[in-house]
């Protein structure tokens, strides 16, 4: 059945065409499936496997059977592919550019051949079926290795050999594994003990050991497979660590302090080294040594006295240790040494003991009663194969009423108290303390207001660790006696004539033993008189980490730090600090030592901690400047001096004190340099501890002069005041405002007619117990008396005013000089003018006298029955100078007495009568001018008041007040 043509599945096919050429081509290129090619890096030839040839069917037809070219298939492709030849198909594939492996080690595409179709227009042309071609980059081994590191530093421990001390490494950039492999390392540093293999570990041929090389430097390269070497090599340091040992690291053995400046860290960067030994409990101690300093530590530099005022002690207690004398004679047989701060110090060998006598009722019942203060600084003397049972005492004491001693019995100190020797019973009070056996310096105040009792270790209060009730046991004696350093016994009582049994003799220093019978010393005043003033401090308790404890002892010489954490104990031990609140502190060494013990969980292989020892330097504390200053020099008449005040030495002194400071300072950034920075330091309460006014030269003569001081202003002040013709000294703590005070009410006084003119004296004062002394002030002082004072009549000069300066004076003015002939320039030039009038008025009266009694000789015998006309010469002598130059000026006197007649030889009683008349005349006119005369004298003996004596002598020679004439 033939179907229609519509029925078909798809059309039928065109009916054949005849040509009158040959039949169409059938056939299309042909190559290869596949091909694996091999470029060069760098080029761009790729060789391929196999040969890239198209073949045609249609061949050898021309263009049918010939292939025009080939055409690569893909995005970015960077090869392209060119006919060889078209008649074989022969054809080759090389890159646009050349190839790097580094960027593309391989290349994949496809390629297709195509011929040249029916004619040259390449109408109809066939292609072949798309070949794969997978192009591999061939590598050129142009990098060099490269190290990772150019420097590779460890450090290993010493005493072993290490399989690998450390690893170094290089790579290379090519592309391939021939290029890009290191084959091999190699050092080149010869003579060292370490080798090297093929993949760059680093092993030690010979133990190394700390105490030869400590570091190692040395230097690999490397080498790929190539043989290619590393551009740089690479730089190896090995470093040799000692043998690990758990430690301390990070400490300094010197720590310096400088005084005033508050708690100083002592180990700030310490850290504890366990070499990786797991713990879990650490416990350290810090000790700080300041036995040798002072009595056990630093404190104030004060006297005992001055402390006690300083710090608010009442007075009223009783020295039972004071210095020998002949009032004070039962410790003249003790041995005597003194402390650093010159106090005594009393040494018990333990045979010697000190028996006080009991006068005006020092113990009786009514004094001590049962409240008083027992006082005393005490060094135990430990001493080797004595028995620890035998009780050695400190103070024994009855008084008939009550019984009470103080004794120390190992490292126990014990108190027995009797309040009523008839009726009640003793009690002990013990104290367990390692302050009583540890050889060194402590203070001890016992507080008694029975029945509570306190002791007081360095200002620090303990209380009664056991009380005993000792019962029924025989009463002392009713005798009372009072014995330190030992005691009696009573247990065979011997009638009261014979002497007492002595025993439990003390061995050990004491000073300062004191007791304040009827009252109690303050807890704040006992602190404050003997607490230490240096000691270990840790105020970070804030940051303390978990698990740790902090216990510092009393006297703070003692820090116990103790956790479970090493990195938190390391934190907490780095705050632990020094701290000496004395502004003034003491300088020198105080040790420090540093005690560990740890707790493992292995106890076999549990390390242990070496201690550490350093010192803290406390420096040499800035010295205060103390500076006194005011007026050098003054003058005062001599009137002034004979007041009963006297005159002021120091009426404007000012004392200052200030502290040098040494900053750095910078001008620019090439200059470095010091400079002092003094400034006041108002900061830091000051007191002066004692004044001292010296004199230069002679001692005053208390007969003339003296110094004088209100002794009641000292009292009240509680200064003490002593009073020499040497020197004068005030004594005691007091501000410096109240030292101004007092010094400037110290007068100079000179008894009236002393012939003084001139003193100088010399100030200075001292602070922290004559520690720090001040500047020496010299002050000078001169008399000034007035001229009109010399003892001879006005009319006649004293042969004094004209001694030659190479003459010597008189006795009386011996170590004196007039003030006035250096110090006042004014003084002598009125001084040389009423000298050159006197004179020349002296000598003209005197030529005058002469020839007029000449004349007179020449005319007596002519007319012997005149009267003598003494009309021309008037002579008028004051009988204040007639005495003033009897009692000073004896010699003067005589001189004159020998030049003139005395008055009394002029015979003629009328001579007398008219010489007075005529006296009268003129007496308006010489009043007047002695009126003037005493106004301008600024010497105030002329007014004082005269004895009886001295009145009975005025009124004599007031009768013959008229001008005598001859």
């Amino acid at each position: 059945m033939i179907l229609p043509p519509s029925s078909l599945p798809f059309p039928p096919p065109p009916p054949p065409l005849f040509l009158p050429f040959p039949a169409l081509e059938p056939h299309k290129p042909w190559i290869e499936a596949e091909y694996q090619g091999i470029v060069m890096e760098n080029d761009n030839t790729v060789l391929l496997n196999p040969p890239l040839f198209a073949l045609d069917k249609d061949a050898p037809l021309r263009y049918a059977g010939e292939i025009c070219g080939f055409r690569i298939h893909g995005a970015g492709v960077p090869f392209e592919a060119v006919i060889l030849d078209k008649a074989t198909g022969e054809g080759l594939i090389r890159a646009k550019e050349p190839v790097d492996c580094e960027a593309h080690k391989e290349h994949t595409f496809t390629i297709q051949a195509y011929d040249c179709g029916e004619g040259p227009d390449g109408v109809n042309t066939k292609k072949s079926h798309k070949a794969t071609v997978h192009v591999r980059v061939n590598d050129v081994n142009e990098f060099a290795p490269v190290f990772v590191e150019k420097l590779y530093r460890v450090a290993v421990t010493e005493g072993k050999l290490y399989d690998r001390i450390l690893r170094v490494e290089a790579i290379d950039g090519d592309c391939s594994p021939q290029y890009s492999q290191i084959c091999y390392y190699e050092i080149l540093t010869p003579n060292i003990p370490f080798l090297i293999d093929n993949d760059g570990n680093i092993e030690n041929t010979e133990k190394l050991q700390y105490s030869g090389d400590r570091l190692y430097k040395f230097t690999v390269t490397a080498y790929d497979c190539g043989k290619k070497r590393a551009s740089d090599d690479a730089e190896v340091e090995i470093q040799v660590k000692p043998t690990c040992k758990p430690s301390w690291q990070g400490w300094n053995k010197r720590i310096e302090y400088t005084p005033g400046a508050g708690s100083l860290a002592l180990f700030p960067s310490i850290h504890l080294e366990t070499c990786d030994e797991p713990l879990w409990n650490i416990q350290a101690t810090v000790e700080l040594q300041t036995n040798h300093v002072a009595k056990g530590c630093d404190r104030d530099n004060y006297s005992e006295k001055s402390l006690r005022k300083l710090c608010g002690a009442a007075s009223g207690e009783i020295d039972l240790l004071p210095v020998p004398s002949p009032m004070a004679n039962w410790t003249a047989r003790l041995s005597v040494h003194y402390s650093q701060d010159s106090s005594l110090i009393y040494w018990f060998n333990g045979s010697q003991a000190a028996q006080v006598p009991v006068v005006n009722g020092l113990n009786a019942h009514e004094g001590l009663s049962d409240h008083f203060t027992l006082s005393v600084w005490m060094k135990h003397a430990v001493v080797p194969g004595k028995g620890r049972r035998e009780e050695e005492m400190v103070i024994c004491s009855t008084d008939g009423y009550s019984h009470y001693s103080l004794a120390v019995h190992g490292c126990r100190i014990a108190f027995l108290y009797w309040p009523l020797l008839e009726s009640a019973r003793p009690v002990k009070f013990l104290w367990k303390l390692e302050q009583v056996c540890d050889d060194e310096w402590h203070h001890y105040a016992l507080n008694l207001e029975f029945p509570t009792v306190t002791l007081y270790v360095d200002g620090v209060s303990y209380d009664p660790a056991l009380i005993h009730d000792n019962g029924l046991i025989h009463p002392p004696r009713q005798e009372p006696s009072l014995m330190i350093g030992a005691c009696w016994t009573g247990e065979c009582p011997l009638p009261e004539p014979y002497p007492l049994s002595i025993h439990h003799y003390f061995h050990g220093y004491l000073a300062g033993f004191t007791v304040r019978p009827g009252s109690l010393e303050s807890r704040e005043v006992i602190e404050c008189l003997y607490a230490c003033r240096e000691g270990l401090d840790y105020s970070d308790f804030d940051s303390l980490g978990k698990g740790m404890k902090v216990h510092v002892n009393p006297s703070q010489s003692l820090l116990t730090l103790e956790g479970d954490d090493v990195e938190t104990f390391n934190h907490a031990i780095q705050h632990v600090a020094y701290m000496n609140s004395l502004r003034f502190a003491t300088p020198g060494v105080r040790p420090l030592r540093l005690t560990t013990t740890v707790k493992c969980f292995s106890e076999e292989s549990c390390v242990s901690i070496p201690d550490v020892e350093g010192y803290v330097v406390v420096l040499q504390p800035d010295a205060p400047q103390i500076l006194l200053s005011g007026d050098a020099h003054f003058a005062h008449p001599a009137s002034d001096f004979e007041a009963p005040d006297g005159v002021p030495l120091f009426p404007n002194l000012q004392i200052t004190c200030s502290i040098s400071h040494q900053v750095e300072a910078k001008k620019d950034e090439n200059w470095h340099g010091t400079v002092t920075d003094t400034r006041m330091s108002d900061e830091i309460v000051h007191n002066l501890d004692g004044c001292e006014i010296a004199l230069v030269g002679d001692d005053l003569d208390p007969e003339r002069e003296y110094l004088l001081l209100d002794g009641a202003l000292l009292q009240q002040r509680g200064l003490e005041l002593v009073n020499t013709s040497a020197y004068l000294t005030i004594t005691g703590v007091e501000s410096i405002a109240v030292y101004e005070e007092i010094l400037r009410q110290v007068s100079y006084h000179i008894n009236h007619g002393a012939a003084l003119y001139e003193r100088k004296f010399h100030l200075s004062c001292t602070e922290m117990n004559g520690r720090y002394s001040s500047n020496e002030f010299t002050v000078e002082v001169n008399v000034l008396h007035n001229m009109n004072r010399a003892a001879h009549p006005n009319h006649i000069l004293s042969s004094q005013q004209f001694m030659h300066r190479g003459h010597h004076l008189p006795p009386e003015l011996s170590g004196h000089s007039l003030a006035s002939t250096h110090k006042n320039p004014m003084v002598p030039s009125a001084a040389t003018v009423i000298i050159v009038v006197c004179v020349g008025f002296l000598v003209l009266m005197v030529i005058l006298g002469i020839l007029r009694i000449h004349s007179l000789h020449r005319t007596r015998g002519k007319e012997s029955d005149m009267f003598w006309d003494d009309s021309a010469l008037t002579i008028i002598v004051n009988p204040m100078e007639v005495r003033s130059s009897r009692s000073s000026w004896g010699w003067a006197g005589s001189w004159a007495a020998r030049s003139f007649p005395s008055p009394h030889d002029v015979s003629p009683p009328q001579s007398y009568q008219s010489c007075q008349e005529r006296a009268g005349e003129s007496g308006e006119g010489r009043a007047t001018e002695g009126m003037e005369d005493e106004d301008d004298s600024t010497d105030s003996e002329t007014s004082d008041s005269l004895d009886s004596n001295d009145m009975d002598d005025r009124h004599i020679i007031g009768k013959s007040n008229g001008s005598h004439c001859y």
